[in-house]
């Protein structure tokens, strides 16, 4: 995988009272991150190739990917793949990286980047645009209050019949 040839979907920046140790710390792990995450688990074996999972509360592996690089605690990207392996033939591999950068005395700035191994129509990146920015809200709602956000999160309509579209079941 060549992950020169991705093309970036969106970016995300967030900043956040905080230090770059705690929020890699809420970015990989699993403890963590069921608390701003829905109740999703990230696990992340933290070296390059490693693998990457993210798990349903019920213990089920929603998300799978591998760790492509690894700079504790400033950047971290992964490959983001739905485990349905209809959604990765169809939509091809995602690519997540994660930013952590100093922005002023106790201050992070927190940059997310997804990007796509191919072109995706805007209603299929739908998703990821309105899942995202409550994500991250949460996670600094999280670090910097000590209670994430509840979120109401459903799947956006145009993004469920552009799958649809594709011929892509949805459960």
């Amino acid at each position: 995988m060549n992950v020169d040839n991705f093309k970036p979907a969106f970016v995300y920046m967030i900043y956040i009272s905080s230090t770059p140790e705690r929020v890699w710390d809420a970015l990989t792990s699993a403890e963590f991150s069921r608390k701003y995450f829905s109740g999703l688990a990230v696990e992340t074996e933290l070296t390059t190739g490693g693998a990457f999972v993210v798990r349903m509360p019920d213990g089920s592996i929603h998300i799978s990917g591998e760790v492509i690089e690894c700079d504790p605690p400033r950047k971290l990207t992964i490959t983001w793949n739905v485990n349905r392996p209809d959604l990765v033939e169809k939509l091809g591999v995602t690519l997540v990286t994660y930013e952590i950068e100093p922005a002023g005395e106790g201050t992070i700035r927190l940059t997310l980047m997804q990007a796509h191994e191919r072109q995706l129509s805007d209603d299929i990146l739908s998703g990821g645009r309105a899942g995202w920015p409550a994500i991250l809200s949460s996670l600094k709602s999280l670090l910097e209050t000590g209670a994430a956000l509840v979120v109401k999160m459903e799947p956006l309509q145009r993004m469920l019949a552009a799958l649809k579209k594709m011929g892509i079941e949805i459960p």
